[in-house]
């Protein structure tokens, strides 16, 4: 299909030419927008070994207690991090890119109200809800009580972390990548710190155990946000965040929401996915299930390796189709796409061939690492294709035509769903159950590639 273009001077002269959203070369723009959010991606992935480290010397049963919690708390972050925060990034964006700074302003301020919203539903979801997840999700006895101990807590982190992702998403709508990345660096050295001196009694702090893990979360998302908030509003900042309740408009809540709540799809049918998984390994014991925690902590974590490159493609596809450069916006989503591939292949060869790199970092236990061995060998053949289905995702968010993407993440959902069950109904072995989830990313992958290859792109 073709894409409707208007380049016409009059919309060009619009910005700046030497704007580096809509006018920079794609490829060094693109690095340079990653680069900070990769750097913050340097603290998701020491937070994740420290933590998980942590929870490993407290025992198996707190392992796969908090494995049952893992995608609760990695659904806020994907949410609002990455379905709302890629939402308010393009917008914002495409306002700034047709050159209405009032539009942009009156986004950033409806963001965070939502943004603020969010949270607290969630964290009562969580309080409320949380308990019988874990029980569906196959968790018992001391695994059972260490998920709900950890989760209650957590449930506090959540408020924090949407606020934070949020106003961080403001923040890259109008280019602002630097700030936001060194802000959650920050707070990650904090939860580090704070999580494990809690966890352990280390100094003067007090002895909590996996509540300590959880305490320090929340301090430092508690902190990220009220940093990011002094941020923008601070005067001077191109689209500063003003607190005026006539910006808030039906119009201006709805152009976040409308796209929020489809992209909300993906992250949602992502975790859906993982807890299937979830429940159909814990039917091979308690090591098992311990053991894919360790694997799909990495998965995990690379998601927010794709992250940083396309959460650095939003503002720049964004404003390039509220500039009317529709060629400009594609180019920008293949170079994201192909540069997420990349990265994650690297990944995903290394742990093939050294799984224990990974692995040993984070438990001792045999049966459990030879379970977390194992999926690091068979399902990290997937990665690259993941790589490229979130890269696209951004990109589609910032072109404001996301149902592709999340079309092919339901295809990936409905795979693990009928392949899952048809092979624990055949009695297949464990590896079996890696395998089907690599295949799966690669469909996603490809699903996604070919949707976006086929969607059309113009003005939102």
């Amino acid at each position: 299909m073709g894409d409707v273009t208007d380049t016409t001077v009059a919309q060009t002269a619009r910005v700046s030419s030497r704007d580096p959203l809509t006018r920079g070369p794609i490829l060094p723009t693109l690095i340079s927008f990653a680069a900070p959010n990769a750097i913050a991606l340097c603290s998701s992935a020491v937070i994740t070994i420290c933590e998980t480290a942590y929870v490993g010397l407290l025992g198996v049963s707190a392992l796969a207690g908090v494995t049952l919690v893992f995608p609760i708390t990695m659904l806020t972050q994907m949410m609002s991090g990455g379905a709302m925060g890629g939402a308010v990034a393009g917008a914002i964006s495409r306002a700034i890119g047709s050159g209405d700074n009032q539009r942009a302003r009156e986004l950033a301020f409806s963001a965070f109200v939502i943004g603020g919203a969010a949270g607290v539903f969630f964290a009562c979801l969580i309080w409320i809800v949380g308990p019988s997840a874990y029980r569906l999700l196959g968790g018992a006895g001391e695994s059972l009580e260490a998920a709900i101990v950890f989760s209650n807590v957590i449930a506090l982190a959540v408020v924090f972390i949407w606020l934070t992702n949020t106003m961080a998403s403001i923040a890259r709508g109008f280019g602002a990548m630097s700030t936001p990345a060194y802000v959650l660096l920050g707070a990650g050295l904090v939860q580090i710190g704070l999580g494990g001196g809690l966890a352990f009694g280390f100094g003067p702090l007090p002895q909590l155990g996996l509540t300590g893990v959880a305490v320090g979360q929340v301090a430092a998302f508690a902190l990220s946000a009220i940093v990011l908030f002094v941020f923008l509003r601070t005067p001077g900042r191109r689209v500063p965040l003003h607190f005026d309740w006539h910006l808030l408009s039906r119009a201006r809540l709805a152009a976040i929401l409308r796209p929020s709540a489809l992209a909300a799809l993906s992250p949602i049918q992502s975790v859906l996915t993982v807890l299937i998984l979830t429940a159909l390994i814990a039917r091979f014991g308690v090591e098992a299930l311990a053991g894919y925690g360790v694997g799909s902590r990495l998965e995990f974590l690379l998601i927010p390796v794709a992250f940083s490159i396309g959460i650095g493609a939003v503002p720049m596809v964004g404003a390039a189709i509220g500039a009317g450069d529709v060629t400009r916006a594609r180019r920008v989503a293949w170079t994201a796409a192909t540069l997420g591939a990349a990265a994650l292949a690297l990944i995903a060869a290394i742990v093939i061939v050294s799984p224990d790199l990974w692995a040993t970092l984070l438990v001792s236990d045999g049966a459990v690492l030879e379970a977390a061995r194992t999926y690091l060998r068979v399902g990290s053949l997937g990665f690259p294709f993941l790589g490229v289905s979130l890269c696209l995702y951004f990109a589609s968010q910032g072109a404001g035509r996301i149902i592709g993407p999340v079309l092919a993440q339901t295809l990936r959902l409905g795979l693990t769903i009928c392949g899952g069950f048809a092979l624990v109904l055949n009695d297949a072995p464990l590896w079996t159950l890696f395998a089907l989830s690599a295949a799966a990313m690669a469909a996603q992958g490809l699903a996604t590639a070919a949707a976006v290859r086929w969607t059309r792109w113009g003005a939102v």
